[in-house]
């Protein structure tokens, strides 16, 4: 960390020392570079965030110019990520950058995202937003959200500490996902800078624990007229355990393996052992409830966390209200180095017919 570099920064109480070293170590992950992530590498770059990856496969085009600013004329056709990456090197050479020239889909999602904090969606298709959802749901990070059109722009944060999610506020739909960006429709070209800027000062506060994130807060920018409002919205639950779904799929599908399975009447069996782990992964809304001695009531929200204290040979058994969930948390489950994870076949159904 260079001193004199973040001085003023610093010098803020609510930063200090110790604040300029979180920063130093955080890694974020910025999904897209063009006018909104621009800006948001800029400044991330400049506040000393000490890992940043860059995603994006296009190249620079002569109209990208008037409004993503990393770029001249001279870089016309080469790839955003490498420009990008020289660029804000040489804007701050202790920042660690690592480029994925490629577009972020089903197939590479979790092996970009691996173990970063904070996705920046600064894509301009609601396809690809979905997934990005999705995928910070799977790994409980938040995704910090901006879209822009013509003179309008709009911000938000989403799944901060299990708070609502990009699906809650906008349910897929087949309208939705065929919306126009900024390429159909045209935008000026000071927006996405302004609304790049504000993405990034929701990454530092989330970093540095401090202010008001947008978490379940739509903010709505004009700026023809200047004028700025913010929306309060909820979680929806149903749209949620979609996403979680979704993104539980796209692993399941990358990996192509299989859980263990249990039937209801080996369940029974697998619980009287005490030392089996037995997760219920249903929400708290989700009845009824086995209130089990042996069995443990963790929501997928915060499995990670729990996991984090038990050995990777342990035997796991996962189960849900119908068996989907469970099966593909233990794919999940897999993946990341568990060795003995087992879901009991068609959920807590099953053992309802049993009248358990």
């Amino acid at each position: 960390m260079q001193s004199k570099r973040y001085d003023k920064q610093i010098q803020l109480t609510e930063i200090g020392v110790s604040g300029q070293e979180k920063l130093s170590k955080a890694k974020v992950l910025v999904i897209g570079a063009g006018g909104l992530g621009c800006p948001v590498l800029q400044n991330l770059a400049a506040a000393g965030v000490g890992n940043i990856g860059i995603v994006d496969g296009d190249v620079i085009a002569e109209t990208n110019l008037h409004r993503q600013f990393l770029y001249s004329m001279n870089d016309v056709g080469s790839k955003k990520v490498t420009v990008a990456k020289e660029v804000v090197f040489r804007q701050n050479p202790d920042v660690n950058i690592v480029v994925y020239p490629k577009y972020f889909t089903s197939q590479n999602a979790f092996e970009i995202v691996s173990d970063y904090q904070i996705i920046v969606d600064c894509t301009d298709d609601n396809a690809t937003r979905y997934l990005i959802n999705d995928i910070a749901l799977v790994k409980n990070i938040p995704m910090v959200y901006a879209s822009i059109h013509k003179f309008e722009g709009q911000l938000s944060v989403f799944n901060y500490q299990n708070g609502p999610t990009y699906r809650c506020l906008f349910p897929e739909s087949e309208a939705l996902k065929k919306s126009v960006n900024c390429n159909d429709s045209g935008v000026l070209g000071v927006l996405p800078n302004m609304l790049g800027v504000m993405q990034a000062n929701e990454v530092l506060k989330i970093i540095l624990g401090i202010g008001v994130v947008l978490n379940g807060k739509l903010l709505l920018y004009n700026g023809l007229n200047n004028y700025f409002q913010t929306i309060d919205f909820s979680g929806n639950e149903i749209e949620k355990e979609k996403g979680i779904q979704n993104g539980l799929a796209v692993l399941n599908q990358i990996l192509n393996i299989g859980v263990g399975v249990i039937s209801a009447n080996n369940f029974l069996i697998e619980l009287t052992k005490e030392s089996n782990v037995v997760i219920d992964i249903r929400e708290s809304y989700e009845a009824p409830k086995l209130e089990i001695e042996n069995i443990n009531h963790i929501p997928l929200a915060q499995l990670d966390d729990f996991l984090k204290g038990i050995e990777r040979n342990k035997k796991i058994i996962l189960f849900c209200q119908e068996g989907n969930r469970s099966k593909l948390t233990g794919d999940y489950l897999i993946k990341n180095g568990f060795a003995n994870v087992h879901h009991l076949s068609n959920g807590i159904e099953s053992l309802l017919k049993k009248n358990i």
